[in-house]
């Protein structure tokens, strides 16, 4: 009644009352029509009313659960018609009232159904929408009826329960929601609802999305498919189908947003907020994995069903990547340090990044506009939750009637959360059961823990298992599907998100790639993988790293660069960071290794790019480090300190920093870090692929199999590629260039090595940086790692499990030739290291060890012993390795060997290179082609010497041969044989070392060891033969290249002999001496005659050329020496008692004569020393006197061929005489080489005086002189030794040679003073400077020795000591008449007279002391001489020929007229006191002329030319100048030499005596006023002067007869010599009238004056020396011819007058007396008494008693005084003599 009032308040004040009293439940259940009539009519009333309406209706409806049908129609009713209401409180409080009601209506459904109390007749009959009838309770009538309106009303139907018109579809979609969203799970119970749903809800909702889009409908339309698909899509197949393929294409279809020119042709444009709102419930969907399981069953996994799953994931793929501008790039995955760029498409795919990934973002940025690549590197592009996320999502925002404002990427963030959630979904379903299925599995007793299980096999599962259905399911989504979903996340991860959405598309690869691995799927798997790696190590990183250059400003170009430089890439050097891993991609990185690690056991071949991976992941890692290290950089992660790691994707100040929006975040230090993003530095990294590594020991022998063959097949890879077709390094970086920047892509073969490895340049590996910073190849070295892990596996399991795959890589790598040297000694290193720890693990001693032991060394043999020719220092260093290996295993295990000896002897034997042809020498057969031999031009033996590499292999080979030596008791006697060999191989290897201790030490120590088993008497036989053999060997190693090797066995040989040589029988000293001695000569003459005879023709220029030859020259010498000192020892106990004794002697003496002829000279000497010991060594054999003179006379025979060699050789070979052998090769002889010969020939001769006990015959003397002289003289030495002050070696020897001679046999004195006076004279006829160069065919000792040698081989000291000899060796024999007889003394006086006429010229007598000139020795010598031989000669006058005796005294007056004539000049430089003590020496000559000489010259043996010749010397000598029409005074060297066999003086030119057939000439020349040239020794002149007026006068008293024959020959020579001084005087003086003549001439004129005053002829002596024959008449002249005219007569006794001679010069003097003006003065001393008046003026007693200057020097008067004497007076007395002698007067 109230209500019906209309009255505002009284119908509020009784809705209220109404209100309470429903509430209080005080109305009955009939009155509730009557209030819902009620409160309709008063609907139209205020607003307080109306709410107070809904409030009633509310309490009423949910107070009467009975209200049903109609009147719950009309309760209804009045809400819908105030929610039309336009008052906003009134519409929005009807709308939450209906939603209540609606509600409560479901509501009493459930509790309907849960009572379950109904009967069939309580029920009321429905028609259902497919035209079926069926009975439903009241409330699920009404819930039904409501229902169905609602949908009707949303499609703007008529309602059939509800009286509305109309209804707003968003408000009918929103209760429908509700409805769904609280009570689905009665729908499902409910089929009358589901029905509902199917034929009208979905077409409604279908028809709303399909329409035009309005954002409030579209909005609730979309959320009602959510809840449809959400809950129903197992009810509604089909519908759910339909609406997840609109959905999809929702999705796919591009938004009316985006840039037109990219819409997608075929697709309805629909705006950006409709496929949002798609994302969302799709994102709602996807989280749903159970849900999205159930899709795959219903659609995908039906033939023929439409593919909902894979169409979801397509457009989802599509989705992420149709704006590629918007999302950025990551710079970070690309690594650090590389350009920032971006790249284009066909770089890109030269960079292989090609299987999803970045690829579609590319192509787009590509395609896109200039300002869409700008956008892309702008900072704002990116995804993150915070920066593209909506504070309220969109499907949320149900306030809006248009779309609010989106973020651009928000859309894209869905697409991200979608696939993460698909893929987390994936993994949380699979991994719980995979592990209770794989790993916790029950097992057997014993049955070890499962570490590394295999993938699930989902056929050995039960099939009808719900839980192997799902997994399956699982296992077909993730098959069918992971394509899309690695292009959609590979895609995503390389954009820019932020740091959580990274974690999150990190932890989606991580969950489909391990998914995949569980499930077994091994295609997906390995994409992922593959995928992961490329964004892990980008290929650019690796491909960069290369060309970076910290520091060295240059590198050799590489593909990468040239790469960079065509496409304009910035090449990384320009970079401030090296290239290196950002931390995303180190993150990656994580992932991939724990993906691996967890799937383990599954991997099978997939191991291979999994570990090419972890490979360049490594690489980069390391180069990372070490770069860091070097540039001193200490942060760990790509960024720089201060930045966050997300903000330091990029460290070149170049570019814009490209970041993500976490860089609006504070610093992510501060935030804890998501796991995945936590230790990611290079350590950490590297740990964790080591343990990858380290797991491998957790797996089971298949999976280790795989995992092996995988690491094998990876390493043959890389190394194949490193090394196929690379002619050469620079040759393959050209072509690289080429092919690359030519097309872009590398040809087919290469590209898919390429993509195999980022590491794909051939020389990266061999890179000198990659050397040194690395240990080589990542593959060889992490085998290595898993071998030594797993050694167990090796040596217990079977060997195609892991020993046949490890080692038959590792060796294939090492036997590569072609393979990278690094690699190739890295997979040595590593394959050693297992062999030598295998052998060291076997436990057992049973079978199994020779099995392994044989294994090992099989391998290690293979190793060792190279399998071609080629050779390299690569090869050598692997081959050392290997042996280091072997040495190893001998150490500690060498004991424990029971097998493979023979191996080991064949590995140490194959470092050795064998010996050349020439072995064939050793053998005694060879020496009769020895000659022919040296012919041919063969190389030398072991011409290996100049290969380097071997010395380090043979060293290391010969530590384990010497190991083996150390147990020879544990060998065999086979082995002992292969040990021999061995061991002889090693001595003739290049190693000097080596091969020296095999030679000597252990090759000793093998016979010592054979010797001492060999004593046991049944193994004698084979031990003997064994020793034999080791003789031999050492026989072989004695022709070795190295000197010292050869030294060493030749040694060795000859101690063995020496030890044993006493206990060897006769017969094998025999073979000892022609199979071992003699044969040991023989090949190494041999060697050495190749080894010269090649070097001619090599390099001429090296000195070196010849140190072969030197080197064998020492090695015959000790051959030589130690065969003489077996000789000393054995000769006369053994050798001698030989049959075959004189045989061998022979050849012994031949071997050292053909030493003689043929070898460098450094061995001649110790050859013939070797024979001198020899022959020695004869001399204690007593009891074999008939031999030991064999042996000397062959030995004597030998010496005489060899002087035949030295005497050709000579100064003057005889010319009309024929060599004895071919001299054209005998090379040069030292000075040693002749000392050591002279001293054998002195042995031969002192053996042989001992054993005859007489001296040699006359004719082998000779022949000893001939050779002795023939050595003296030999000119081509090489290394002559000073002579001047002391002898030199030869010289020595040569004289004690010959002083040891006997002289007392006839003839034997004469030979010796003959030889010796030649000697003398050598060193003025026979010096000569040594040649600067050798002569042809000298050693090469000569160049160095001749530096350091005289320049001169003077032979002075030999002169010196030879001059006075022959004094002494003269004066012992000067009473035996055949040294005169045979011209001995001619000869001696000859030698002498050489030394005396140079004087001065003579070579200085010492370079160092202060000898006595050699001119003086000899005038010494000679005047010793000269004063014995004049009485001698007269004495045995009758005992010599006459031709002997006149020859002596010519020979005499000619050394006389050399000494008196020698040229001075050279004294004038003298000091004064110095010239005077010359002179004073000088007098000796004059006064050995006195007395010596002329007191026998006149005896008439002597002819009359010789006494002429003093006579003209003497005048000669008395010369005090010359004038200008003079000639010179000949020098000594110049006069005609007096013919040594002149005949008689009648035979002599008659000039040859000057003739004065006129007496008295007077006539006078013509003068001059030229001063002339006063001679020096003006003492010297006056002293000859004198002798001549004394030979002339009548002074001596003794001799007379011989005397006078002496004046009268000599008197023309002095008369000549005074007239020339007078009339040159008279002539001149006319021309010079006051000019005064020089002292000199003035002083002669006086002294001539004087002396022709005082002089007293012999009576007739003038007479017989105008005669015919002045000997004749020089004693008795015939009486004076009465019949002569009175002045014939006068004449004639006047030229008997003692005054003649001043008859001769009458006219002359009165020429001088009648010149007017005053004559010459001198000052003169005069032998009268002074006295008290004297005066200065001469007297006539003072002219008459002048002194000559010989008398004053010697001091003859005992008083006297000066006085000065005018020529005009002495003239005026000589006058007056002539007066007296007439008789006139006076």
């Amino acid at each position: 009644m109230g209500c019906a009032t209309k009255n505002a308040k009284v119908v509020a004040i009784s809705l209220g009352s109404l209100q309470r009293l429903i509430a209080l439940k005080a109305v009955p259940q009939s009155a509730v029509p009557l209030i819902i009539s009620t409160m309709s009519d008063c609907i139209n009333q205020g607003v307080d009313i109306q709410l107070r309406i809904l409030q009633t209706l509310l309490s009423l409806i949910t107070n009467f659960p009975a209200v049903h049908g109609q009147l719950l129609g009309d309760a209804l009713l009045l809400c819908f018609r105030l929610q039309e209401s336009r008052i906003a409180v009134v519409s929005s409080t009807a709308a939450a009232t209906l939603r209540q009601l609606v509600m409560f209506v479901v509501d009493k459904v459930v509790d309907e159904d849960r009572r379950d109390e109904l009967t069939n007749a309580e029920k009321i009959e429905a028609v259902l929408p497919n035209g079926a009838t069926i009975r439903l309770g009241p409330s699920a009538h009404d819930a039904y009826a409501v229902f169905e309106d609602l949908c009707l009303l949303a499609n703007s139907e008529h309602p059939r329960f509800l009286k509305l018109d109309s209804l707003r579809k968003t408000f009918a979609l929103e209760l429908i929601e509700s409805v769904l969203t609280n009570y689905h799970d009665l729908f499902r119970k409910h089929t009358e609802l589901l029905l509902l749903l199917q034929h009208h809800l979905c077409p409604l909702v279908h028809k709303s999305l399909s329409d035009r889009p309005n954002f409030p409908l579209t909005l609730r339309c979309t959320r009602v498919v959510f809840l449809l698909l959400k809950q129903f899509s197992q009810e509604l197949k089909t519908e759910s189908e339909v609406f997840l393929m609109l959905l999809i294409r929702i999705i796919g279809a591009e938004s009316s947003d985006a840039d037109p020119s990219e819409s997608a042709q075929g697709h309805v444009t629909r705006p950006l907020w409709m496929r949002v709102l798609a994302m969302e419930i799709m994102r709602g969907l996807c989280s749903d994995a159970e849900l999205m399981r159930n899709v795959w069953d219903r659609y995908d996994a039906e033939e023929g069903g439409s593919k909902v799953f894979t169409s979801l994931i397509t457009a989802l793929k599509r989705l992420v990547t149709e704006r590629p501008q918007l999302l950025g790039v990551c710079q970070q995955m690309f690594g650090v340090g590389v350009s920032t760029h971006p790249p284009s498409a066909s770089t890109e795919s030269v960079y292989g990044l090609d299987v999803g990934g970045v690829a579609g973002m590319v192509a787009s940025a590509a395609s896109a506009t200039v300002s869409g690549v700008a956008n892309m590197i702008t900072s704002e592009a990116g995804l993150s939750v915070q920066g593209s996320a909506m504070k309220l999502q969109c499907i949320d925002q149900l306030d809006k009637a248009d779309s609010p404002p989106i973020p651009e990427s928000y859309l894209y963030l869905l697409g991200v959360q979608c696939l993460v959630s698909l893929c987390e979904g994936f993994a949380a379903f699979t991994a719980p059961l995979y592990n209770s299925i794989m790993v916790q599995k029950p097992r057997a007793a014993g049955e070890p823990v499962i570490r590394a299980p295999p993938a699930l096999d989902l056929s050995k599962l039960p099939p009808d298992d719900p839980t192997t259905k799902q997994l399956r399911t699982v296992h077909d989504m993730v098959e069918s599907g992971w394509p899309a979903l690695l292009a959609a996340i590979s895609f995503l991860i390389s954009t820019n998100l932020s740091a959580e959405l990274f974690v999150d598309v990190l932890a989606s690869y991580q969950a489909l790639t391990t998914v995949s691995g569980m499930l077994g799927l091994s295609t997906p798997r390995d994409a992922f993988f593959t995928s992961l790696a490329r964004l892990a190590i980008p290929t650019r990183v690796v491909s960069s790293i290369e060309s970076y250059v910290p520091v060295e400003p240059s590198t050799p170009r590489t593909a990468a660069s040239a790469i960079s430089e065509s496409f304009g890439v910035t090449l990384p050097g320009s970079n401030t960071q090296p290239p290196g891993l950002s931390e995303r991609n180190m993150a990656c990185l994580k992932v991939l290794v724990a993906s691996a690690l967890f799937l383990a056991g599954s991997l099978g071949e997939s191991w291979f790019d999994i570990l090419e991976a972890l490979q360049n992941a490594d690489y980069v890692l390391t180069m990372k480090g070490s770069r860091q290290a070097t540039n001193k950089r200490n942060t760990i992660g790509p960024g720089a300190g201060s930045l966050p790691p997300s903000r330091s994707v990029s460290a070149s100040g170049s570019s814009p920093q490209i970041a993500s929006s976490a860089s609006t975040q504070p610093p992510a230090a501060s935030q804890p870090r998501h796991p995945l993003l936590a230790d990611l530095d290079p350590e950490s990294l590297q740990h964790a692929i080591q343990r990858l590594f380290d797991a491998s020991k957790n797996l089971d022998d298949d999976a280790f199999r795989d995992f092996v063959k995988a690491l094998c097949k990876l390493s043959a890879a890389m190394i194949g590629m490193q090394s196929e077709g690379e002619p050469s390094v620079a040759e393959n970086e050209s072509t690289d260039e080429l092919s690359v920047t030519a097309s872009l892509s590398p040809p087919v073969d290469s590209a898919h090595r390429r993509r195999v490895s980022g590491i794909h340049l051939p020389r990266t590996l061999v890179s000198s940086r990659y050397r040194r910073d690395r240990t080589g190849d990542f593959g060889i070295s992490k085998l290595g790692g898993v071998a030594m892990l797993n050694i167990h596996r090796l040596i217990y399991r079977s060997p195609d499990v892991a020993w046949d795959p490890v080692t038959t890589h590792l060796l294939s790598v090492v036997r590569h030739p072609h393979a990278p040297p690094t690699i190739r000694t890295q997979a040595a290193r590593v394959l050693d290291d297992i062999l030598v720890v295998v052998p060291r693990n076997i436990s057992t001693t049973g079978e199994l060890q020779p099995v392994v032991q044989r294994r090992v060394l099989d391998v290690l043999s293979q190793q060792v012993i190279p399998d071609s020719s080629v050779s390299n220092s690569t090869t050598v260093e692997i081959r050392r390795m290997g042996l280091e290996t072997l040495h190893q295993i001998l150490q500690s295990s060498g004991h424990t060997l029971v097998v493979g000896w023979e191996t080991i002897f064949e590995m140490l034997g194959s470092v050795c290179k064998p010996a050349q042809a020439p072995s064939a020498v050793v053998t005694p057969t060879a020496s009769p082609s020895l000659q022919q031999e040296l012919g041919k031009n063969r190389p030398p033996p072991l011409g290996y010497l100049n290969e380097r590499g071997y010395t380090s292999l043979v060293k290391i080979a010969f530590q384990s041969l010497t190991l083996v030596c150390d147990s020879l008791s544990s060998l065999s006697p086979e082995h002992l044989r292969l040990c021999i060999s061995t061991l002889g191989q090693f001595g003739r290897q290049a190693d000097t070392n080596i091969a020296l201790t095999a030679a000597e030490s252990l090759l000793w120590g093998v016979s010592d060891s054979i010797q001492a088993k060999r004593r046991e008497e049944d193994k004698e036989p084979e031990y003997n033969a064994l020793w034999m053999s080791l003789l031999l060997e050492v026989l072989g190693l004695c022709t070795d290249a190295r000197p010292e090797v050869r030294v060493g066995a030749i040694q060795t040989l000859f101690r063995t002999l020496q030890l044993y040589g006493a206990t060897l029988s006769l017969d094998t000293w025999d073979e000892c001496i022609w199979k071992v001695t003699f044969p040991l000569l023989d090949s190494i003459t041999a060697s050495m005659r190749r080894s010269s005879a090649v070097a001619p023709q090599g390099e001429t220029a090296a000195p070196a050329a010849g140190a072969p030859d030197l080197q064998w020259d020492e090695s015959k010498i000790l051959a030589l020496q130690s065969i003489g000192s077996i000789f000393q020892d054995f000769l006369t106990t053994k050798i001698m008692l030989l049959d075959s004794f004189t045989r061998a002697w022979e050849v012994f003496v031949g071997h050292i004569k053909d030493s003689w002829l043929h070898d460098n000279r450094t061995i001649t000497a110790p050859a013939l020393r070797c024979l001198e010991k020899a022959i020695k060594a004869c001399s204690a054999a007593d009891q074999l006197k008939a031999r030991t003179g064999e042996a000397l006379e062959i030995a004597w025979r030998a010496c005489d061929e060899m002087g035949s060699i030295v005497l050709e050789q000579g100064p003057s070979p005889p010319s009309g005489k024929t060599s004895v052998v071919a001299n054209a090769d005998v090379k040069p002889l030292t000075q040693e080489s002749l000392m050591a010969y002279v001293d054998t020939i002195r042995c031969t001769r002192s053996v042989g005086r001992q054993l005859e006990d007489r001296e040699w015959t006359l004719e082998r003397l000779t022949r000893l002189m001939t050779i002795l002289k023939g050595v003296l003289t030999y000119p081509h030495s090489p290394d002559f030794r000073p002579d001047v002050d002391a002898l030199n070696p030869v010289q020595s020897v040569v004289m004690e040679a010959v002083d040891s001679i006997e002289l007392s046999a006839p003839g034997v004195a004469s030979l010796v003073l003959r030889d010796l006076s030649e000697y003398a004279t050598l060193p003025f006829l026979a010096a000569f400077d040594v040649q600067a160069a050798p002569p042809p065919g000298a050693p090469p000792s000569a160049t160095q020795t001749s530096r350091s040698a005289p320049s001169r081989v003077t032979y002075i000291a030999l002169s010196k000591k030879v001059m006075p000899l022959l004094v002494d060796l003269f004066l012992r024999f000067k009473e035996d008449a055949a040294v005169y007889a045979d011209g001995t003394v001619e000869a001696l006086f000859a030698a002498y007279s050489i030394p005396i006429k140079l004087k001065y010229e003579c070579p200085a007598p010492s370079k160092f002391g202060k000898d006595q000139p050699l001119w003086k020795t000899a005038t010494t010598s000679f005047l010793r001489i000269v004063k014995e031989c004049g009485p001698h000669v007269r004495q045995l006058q009758t005992d010599i020929p006459g031709d002997r005796v006149e020859g002596i005294w010519r020979q005499v007056v000619d050394t006389f007229r050399g000494g008196i004539l020698a040229d001075c000049s050279a004294a004038e430089h003298l000091p004064l006191d110095v010239q005077e003590e010359e002179e004073n020496f000088d007098l000796s000559l004059v006064a050995s002329l006195e007395i010596d000489v002329v007191p026998y010259l006149g005896d008439p043996s002597v002819p009359d030319y010789i006494v002429s010749q003093l006579a003209r010397v003497l005048q000669q000598g008395s010369r005090l100048r010359t004038t200008d029409d003079d000639d010179l005074p000949p020098s000594p060297t110049s006069l005609p030499d007096v013919p040594l066999s002149g005949g008689k003086a009648g035979d002599r030119p008659s000039n040859e005596v000057i003739k004065h057939t006129k007496f008295g000439d007077g006539s006078i020349g013509m003068g001059t006023t030229a001063p002339g040239r006063f001679l020096p020794r003006e003492r010297f002149s006056y002293w000859c002067f004198d002798l001549l007026f004394l030979i002339c006068s009548d002074t001596s008293q003794d001799q007379i007869p011989s005397r006078k024959r002496i004046a009268a020959l000599s008197l023309p020579s002095l008369l000549e010599r005074c007239r020339m001084t007078l009339i040159s005087y008279i002539a001149d003086e006319s021309l010079r009238g006051n000019l005064p003549f020089p002292r000199a001439r003035e002083e002669e004129l006086l002294y001539v004056l004087r002396k022709l005053l005082a002089l007293k002829l012999w009576p007739g002596s003038l007479w017989a020396a105008l005669s015919d024959s002045p000997s004749t008449y020089s004693t008795e002249q015939p009486d004076i011819d009465a019949a002569l005219p009175p002045s014939g007569l006068i004449a004639d006794a006047v030229k008997r007058s003692t005054k003649a001679h001043l008859f001769h010069f009458y006219p002359i003097l009165c020429e001088i007396v009648s010149i007017p003006r005053k004559t010459p003065t001198a000052w003169v001393m005069s032998a009268v008494p002074r006295t008290p008046s004297s005066s200065s003026q001469a007297t006539p007693s003072d002219a008459r008693n002048s002194m000559s200057w010989t008398d004053v020097a010697k001091g003859a008067a005992s008083e006297g005084h000066a006085v000065e004497l005018d020529a005009r007076a002495l003239v005026k007395e000589c006058l007056k003599e002539v007066g007296r002698e007439l008789g006139v007067g006076y």
